[in-house]
Parts: C-alpha cells; structure tokens; sequence
C-alpha cells in the first residue's frame, strides 16, 4: 500500500509537469506566476491531481468494480447522509473560523485557492465547481477512503485505519495549514466511512464541502470580523457535536447489535454442543 502512495506521488508530479506545460502554452501572454496561481493553474493542477489519484487506485486495488473500493452502497440513510453532509460543513465552518481568528486566513495554499476563485463567474464558476468541487472531491475520497483506508482496516483495528488514513490525507496536501484542516476534515470522513461501511457518504460529503466552497468564495470570498467569526465558529461546534451523536445512535447501534447477535449465536452453538 505504500508502493501506492509512492506511486500516486510520481503520477502527481509527472501529470502536473504536465499540466503546468498545457497552461503554459495556452496563456503565453501570461507570467509563469499568474499563469499557475490564477484559475487556470488551478483547474489544471486540481485534473492532473484527480487523474493520478483515480489512476493510482484503480490500479492497486486490482479490480474496477465498486466494491473494491467500497463504492457501493453501505448502512447509510437518506436521513443520516443528510446529516453526514450538515457535520461536514459544520466543521469545514468551524476550522474556516478558527483559521481567520488565528489571522492564518491569508496563508499558505488555502489563500491562494481563495485568489484563484475569486470573482470567478458565469462558464469560469461553472468549470470550478466541476473541476475542485465533483472531480477532486471524488478522486480524493476514491483514493483515501476507498483504496488505503479500506486496505488499512484489513490488517489494522478501524480507528488505527481512519488516523492513518487522515495523517496521510493532509500529508498529500503538501502544505502545514491546509494539511493539518484536511488532516482533521479527513478523520471526520474515515469516521463516517467506517460507520457506513462505504466511501460513497464521504464522498458526497467531500462533494458537497468543496462544491459550496468554490461558490460561496467566488461570491462572496472570505468571511471576515471577530464576532461573526466566533459566532459562526462556535455554531459550527455545536451542530457538528450534534451530527457526531445523531450518526452514532443510527449508524453504530446496527452494527453492534448484529455484533452482539453474532456473538450470541456463537455461545448458543457452544452450549448446544
């Protein structure tokens, strides 16, 4: 599996030399900067990413079906998918406050996404929202939640797989910001993985998060001011707590009780003999 992590590391670089080349002569008017910070670096960069994560997956994972990848339908609800999606954004919400108190919202690789998507509009949005929001959200739940995670949690207990599997997650994102908030969006979308027993509620999660984001910052960009940041930030608490406790009554308790129906089979079996 680390062969695959090696191997997806290579397929990023080499597909995004790629992708820098493609800008590059599509905009030579532009500067080398502009041209990879702006919106074009950014959908560029974000296909070849996509590509060589979905690439790499398919591959190790030795078999295109869903199931391989725990892209089928699992234990999950239209009601607790709804709540998987609303503890997402609630924690993306509060990370996003907690990051703007912090005065970090102009760093790292977060405000250079932000510039990027700023003011995009009409077809430009609309590529956006493809490109970050359906493409990369996919391709980046395909890879970590349904390739190393579901890997990981057949030799390891399942909260070993899903903190792996976060501490990688943010390592790929190759920045100590941007890292440490996907780092920690990561082991929320391994939790909801586990307790669905399928990838496919992380990735409408990672979907929807991205999907809002590049709109509500081409709209509007950042949300700023003390108040409205604590408010918005200790909201997003609240409700993420919440979801936490919601899914897990409804997601947890099917699972244990047919752990516990299994284990009772087994002892009635034992007394029968």
């Amino acid at each position: 599996m680390w062969l695959s992590c090696l191997a997806a590391l290579v397929a990023i670089f080499a597909l995004s030399l790629l992708a820098v080349a493609v800008v590059r002569s599509l905009y030579p008017d532009l500067s080398d900067r502009a041209a990879l910070e702006g919106l074009p670096g950014l959908l560029a960069l974000s296909i070849a990413t996509s590509a060589a994560f979905v690439l790499t997956a398919l591959i190790a994972s030795g078999s295109p079906m869903p199931a391989a990848l725990r892209l089928a339908p699992g234990r999950e609800s239209g009601l607790t998918l709804v709540l998987g999606v609303v503890g997402m954004l609630a924690l993306g919400q509060t990370l996003d406050s907690l990051t703007a108190l912090a005065g970090l919202g102009e760093h790292g690789s977060m405000a250079m996404i932000r510039q990027a998507l700023a003011h995009a509009a009409g077809p430009d949005l609309f590529l956006a929202v493809l490109v970050v929001g359906v493409l990369a959200g996919t391709a980046e739940e395909v890879f970590f939640r349904g390739y190393m995670q579901t890997r990981l949690a057949q030799r390891l207990p399942r909260g070993a797989a899903v903190f792996v599997t976060g501490l990688c997650f943010g390592a790929f994102h190759m920045d100590w910001l941007h890292g440490l908030l996907a780092m920690i969006l990561g082991f929320y979308l391994g939790w909801i993985t586990e307790l669905a027993g399928s990838a496919l509620p992380a990735v409408v999660c990672h979907v929807v998060n991205n999907t809002l984001f590049t709109i509500l910052t081409a709209s509007w960009g950042p949300i700023d001011g003390l108040r409205l940041n604590l408010a918005l930030g200790a909201a997003g608490l609240v409700v993420f707590a919440a979801v936490v406790l919601c899914l897990r009554a409804s997601l947890a308790a099917p699972a244990e009780s047919g752990w516990i129906a299994r284990a009772a089979s087994r002892v009635w079996k034992r007394l029968r003999e």
